[in-house]
């Protein structure tokens, strides 16, 4: 984990969530256009989209869930879940993430599970499954994704949530998953909220 971290509180309808970051990623905020991506670990950046996701799960009735998160990074999304009352797995490729997780969890009351998952290597992840909802939040950078990841979902639940701000490989996702399930989308800012039911 980064030695230097800072932390921040992010405004949620049920109260402030408390997050610490790398200080490197935290001076990088995600407020340029679609196609900037940052220096630092992708997953250390706090993305506008994982925050308009966090908003969407929050005051949803969730006790009892059992909701996974794709690429999870800060987790923003999970911590979301877990303080509605889901019971969380958190997954990214990226143990240092996780590892940031743990802290974050600490630090805003709630217990989340996480797990190293590779989406092109997911058998692990689906022998957890079945479970009630998925989270992603900015997870489609490049197009070679896209098929990975339409293939694990219908695995994994019956319903996702994902959030994106209008990345290429996003449209290409949603062109697809249109064809096989239902998509309703909602926008909060910049962000649209794709929910998805797969079943």
């Amino acid at each position: 984990m980064p030695e230097e971290l800072v932390s921040q509180s992010i405004e949620l309808a049920g109260g402030e969530l408390q997050l610490h970051q790398p200080r490197e990623s935290a001076e990088l905020p995600d407020a340029g256009a679609v196609e900037w991506a940052p220096l630092a670990p992708y997953w250390s950046v706090l993305w506008r989209s994982g925050v308009a996701l966090a908003r969407e799960v929050e005051g949803m009735k969730m006790r009892s869930l059992r909701v996974v998160e794709l690429g999870c990074g800060l987790a923003v999304p999970s911590i979301a879940a877990a303080r509605a009352g889901a019971d969380v797995l958190a997954t990214d490729s990226c143990d240092e993430a996780l590892a940031l997780l743990a802290l974050n969890a600490r630090a805003n009351g709630v217990r989340i599970e996480s797990a190293t998952v590779d989406w092109r290597e997911p058998d692990e992840l689906v022998s957890r499954a079945p479970f009630d909802l998925v989270l992603a939040a900015d997870v489609l950078y490049e197009r070679a994704s896209v098929p990975v990841l339409l293939g694990l979902l219908p695995r994994l639940a019956t319903a996702a949530w994902l959030a994106d701000p209008g990345r290429p490989a996003a449209e290409a996702f949603l062109d697809q998953a249109g064809r096989r399930w239902p998509v309703e989308t909602r926008i909060r800012d910049v962000v649209s909220i794709h929910r998805l039911q797969l079943a």
